[in-house]
Parts: structure tokens; sequence; C-alpha cells
């Protein structure tokens, strides 16, 4: 298996040198070139025509520092990720991460990885909502995480690195496109991705996107509304489900009446409760099919109550 860092730390260096009129390029070749597989599999163009359709530098704005804003003002932020010690433990989280897998009987048809972790804008609202901290792992062998530097985000680096880590796997096993994916898959998925961080880097570093939600909303709020619509597909039509009212009207999609990152939450329980259920481990049932793993857990939706499925995950903590 080979692990590419990407040090952004540098690319920023480099570019706060660069004359403004060809930041946009440099980040464009040196930041994102590196993640092309990821741009062609999601269609995104890595560079836009001449009618200024949306390209891989408008995608990166979305959360990023835009190339333009790379100047000298970032020096205070580029030195919480200038550390050899920081990359050195953002590197051993993926590696740490991916190896479990092979440990485990599970070979990865994947050998190549690249990751890095990029500067967050703080006047991105998605980013706002999300704490400051993001990432972005679901197109096996690219992995990386945006953060805004602070006590908050620092700590949970090899944390979120750990989420985008078991979605890189998991879908080298599970196929889904945009078109066609479920809401069921993505409820799946991303709690068996917040499930496997916490059990290799504890509950304490939950992410908000579970963090954030009671168990009051969760059992008679959340659970009622996605009960009904796990067949639904499309991710335009899933993700207000998936995100939460506020993130899709950022997105331009229609509300459904669904708070903050519902669909993470009610995830990481779900998959709490598949694995309390069955006994089997976060490892296997991160390649185990959406369809099994919700067959299993029909009873999940009606309880009214919560058991603390969390803590079964100690028995897991040797991973």
């Amino acid at each position: 298996m080979k692990i590419k860092t990407l040090r952004s730390d540098q690319i920023y260096q480099n570019l706060i040198h660069v004359a403004p009129q060809y930041k946009v390029e440099q980040y464009r070749q040196q930041m994102l070139l590196p993640f092309m597989n990821k741009w062609n599999t999601q269609q995104i163009p890595y560079e836009a025509d001449d009618s200024g359709a949306f390209d891989v530098i408008a995608f990166s704005n979305v959360m990023n520092i835009a190339p333009q804003q790379i100047t000298s003002d970032l020096d205070p932020l580029l030195e919480a990720i200038s550390s050899e010690l920081f990359w050195h433990d953002c590197n051993t989280a993926v590696e740490h991460s991916l190896s479990l897998f092979e440990q485990n009987g599970i070979l990865l048809h994947v050998n190549e990885y690249v990751y890095t972790v990029l500067l967050g804008d703080s006047n991105s609202p998605v980013l706002a909502i999300n704490e400051g901290i993001c990432g972005d792992g679901g197109i096996p062998g690219s992995i990386l995480v945006t953060l805004i530097p602070n006590e908050y985000t620092l700590p949970r680096i090899a944390s979120v690195l750990a989420h985008e880590c078991n979605h890189n796997v998991r879908y080298q096993f599970i196929e889904w496109n945009y078109q066609h994916v479920t809401l069921g898959e993505l409820i799946v998925s991303e709690g068996l991705a917040e499930n496997f961080a916490t059990t290799l880097y504890g509950e304490h570093l939950l992410g908000p996107w579970v963090s954030k939600t009671d168990m009051d909303t969760l059992n008679n709020h959340i659970k009622p509304l996605l009960a009904q619509q796990l067949h639904l597909t499309g991710f335009d039509q899933i993700s207000a489900y998936l995100y939460g009212d506020e993130i899709a009207a950022m997105q331009y999609s229609e509300p459904v009446g669904m708070p903050y990152a519902g669909g993470y939450a009610c995830g990481y329980y779900l998959i709490q409760y598949y694995m309390k259920k069955t006994g089997q481990s976060i490892i296997e049932a991160t390649i185990t099919p959406a369809e099994l793993i919700l067959a299993e857990t029909k009873e999940f939706w009606h309880e009214t109550t919560i058991i603390d499925y969390s803590k079964h995950s100690t028995h897991y903590r040797h991973y």
C-alpha cells in the first residue's frame, strides 16, 4: 500500500509568494491535480470552459481558502498545520485506518492513496455549521479534510481522517452513483464511518454531525422522518434528509423538516444497534451491503428509547 501525503502547508507557503494573477492556476496544479481521479469520477471539470462553468476551483472554494486569499495573512493558521508532528499524526491515522482492514483479511482493491488537509474559509456557511471541520473521502484513493485550525478541530483531525478512510474502503466494495444511491445506503455509510472513527479514537471526539443531536430529537423527530424514506434515490432528493434543511438550502435543495445532520446521527446509532444485535465488528460491517444491515435493524426505527449501544464499542478498541 502506498500513501502519499500532500503537504498543503508547503503549497500554501509557496503560493504566498506567487503573483496574484498566477495563484489560481498554481493552486489548481499543485493542490488539486493530485486528486484528478476524484474529479473525473465525480465528473467535476478540472478546468471550466469559456462559459465559466463549475470546476475544481469553484468546488474547492465552497469551503476552503480561495487561491486569491493565500497571502501572508494566513501565517497564523499555517503555523498550526506546518509541524512535522501534525503531518506524522495525520499519516499515522490514514495508514492505521487502512491497514486495519488488510490485517483483518480484507484485501483492498486500491493500492495508492493521496490525502491532504486544507485550510477552511471562516466565511463558509457550510463549514461553519460543521464547527469548522469537514471531510471528503467517498472516492477510493482520495482523502481530503478541511479545517479551520483551533482547539476544537485540531484534536479531531485523526478521527475525521479515520471517518473518511472508512468511506474510502467501503466504496471499494459497494458501488453507487449520484443518480441511484439510496438514502438508506448513505445513512448506513455515515454511521459506519463515524463508528469506525470513535472505535479508534474515542467517543469524546464524536463529530458535530452526531454530537449535536439529542436522543429526544433522534427518537421523536429524525427516525420517524427517515423510516419511510430509506428507499429514496438520487442525491439531490436525499441530501436534505442526510444533511438537514439548513445545509440542503445552501445546496438549493428543498427542505424536508430535518434538523442538522439528522441522517448522520441516525446512522451512528443504527450501526451501533446493528453491531450489538449481530456481534459483527466495525471492520466486517464496513463492507456489508446496506440492504443486509437495514434488514437486521427493522426494530431500531420503532424504538422510543435509546439503549446505550455505544458500550459495545470498547470490545473493538484493540483495532
